[in-house]
């Protein structure tokens, strides 16, 4: 009996380990891909003969990124696009998350209903009267041109997520902070939001890979090439003719993008595992 179920479990954890071992391939292995690409020269792209390394292998591909096209600008624009939206985001959204956490407001739960339903609605559905509210204010083609859209899309979604980390800590806690003299601001700053790192890191990770990977108001709202984010450099690479693509600067370009994300996950994951009971001991 004992013999049988512990070929059971062998089998479950043999099972479950193939599946992740799957899994991890088909999210690595694109990713892979692209890097193998990005370091193989032009006349090896497209042979018929599949090879798993670098055939020719060069850098040819990442200087051509940067000295045929302005993509360092490209990334200094979507550095200062997706940080400025992640700050922002989480300062304001502390605020409207920690109001409806712990105030007691009338219809709380109809307003969060429709905090969610706002962030529900398609970007394309508000892309022209978006556009012509910018074009009025003369933000096109600036950086609060496209960084206050972009605050607006993640507000919904960082009060939400936010408030419940929020409603999740003790009241006592705050009490304390309050009989000691502290003000609701100084509570906020000084206990709630460090025993909420959690949310707030997890939060803010979702901000900035939002605004980082944003294709569709980037296109519309930046017009030149030197305002581009990475997803429009990368969309408007071109090679010497028109019907030329540079396959390998484009998976150059990819990689070069992709990797501080990979990095930031990583990061901001260990982070997160530290977890929230850590902080509310050492409160």
């Amino acid at each position: 009996m004992r013999w049988g179920m512990k070929a059971k479990r062998t089998t479950q954890k043999t099972i479950l380990y193939i599946i992740v071992i799957l899994m991890v391939i088909y999210y690595i292995f694109p990713f892979y891909w692209a890097i193998k690409s990005s370091f193989t020269a032009d006349k090896y792209l497209f042979t018929k003969e599949i090879k798993f390394w670098p055939q020719g292998f060069t850098f040819e591909n990442y200087k051509k990124v940067f000295t045929e096209r302005p993509f360092g600008l490209n990334i200094l624009n979507s550095i200062i696009v997706a940080g400025a939206t992640t700050i922002f985001s989480l300062i304001v959204g502390s605020f409207s998350a920690y109001a409806i956490a712990r105030l007691k407001i009338p219809g709380k739960s109809a307003l969060m209903l429709l905090i969610l339903a706002v962030s529900m609605f398609p970007q394309v559905s508000i892309l022209g009267g978006l556009f012509q509210l910018l074009r009025k204010m003369g933000l096109i083609n600036t950086y609060p041109g496209l960084i206050i859209p972009y605050i607006a899309l993640n507000l919904p979604l960082t009060t939400w997520i936010l408030q419940n980390f929020f409603r999740e800590l003790p009241k006592e806690i705050e009490e304390s902070a309050y009989i000691d003299g502290c003000s609701k601001f100084e509570t906020l700053w000084r206990i709630v939001l460090p025993l909420s790192a959690p949310g707030l890191v997890t939060t803010g990770l979702l901000a900035f890979i939002q605004a980082w990977n944003e294709f569709l108001f980037a296109l519309t709202f930046m017009q030149t090439p030197e305002k581009y984010t990475v997803p429009v450099a990368i969309a408007m690479f071109t090679g010497k003719t028109f019907y030329e693509v540079p396959w390998g600067q484009l998976m150059a370009a990819s990689v070069i993008v992709t990797t501080p994300l990979v990095v930031l996950v990583l990061i901001f994951q260990n982070k997160i595992v530290q977890g929230l009971t850590a902080g509310s001991v050492k409160g």
